[in-house]
């Protein structure tokens, strides 16, 4: 979905992840709360910093909601995500979010999932 100049810029891989989550109200710093949204957003890539998701709902950037992250195995965690870009592709827009005061050893989860990913492809093999 991003070309090869967007990639190098940035500074953790992405990895696939099929992650739905439903976001019922996104808010901003400044006590601004938008509620009911009911929207469901289907997550697509993950990394260390913040994920990509494509969903019918029309999201603001520079908004926040909270969410679920569930890597498999039990192994989850929860987050504040800053909506950060959006486009529209076909009837869908695609976003990208940043992870909000992730702390590291969450942010280690991304890596173990990683792991986990890159040994059930040698598994397949």
């Amino acid at each position: 979905m991003q070309d090869d100049n967007t990639m190098d810029r940035r500074k953790y891989k992405r990895l696939p992840i099929e992650l739905h989550l439903e976001v019922d109200e996104i808010f901003k710093q400044d006590n601004i709360v938008l509620k009911d949204l009911n929207a469901s957003v289907l997550v697509y890539n993950i990394s260390k910093s913040g994920i990509g998701f494509i969903s019918k709902a029309s999201l603001p950037l520079s908004y926040y909601f909270r969410g679920r992250i569930n890597l498999g195995d039990n192994d989850f965690f929860c987050v504040v995500i800053r909506i950060v870009r959006a486009h529209i592709s076909g009837d869908k827009k695609v976003y990208g979010a940043e992870f909000v005061g992730l702390a590291p050893f969450l942010a280690d989860k991304v890596d173990k999932y990683e792991k986990k990913l890159n040994n059930d492809e040698n598994y397949k093999e």
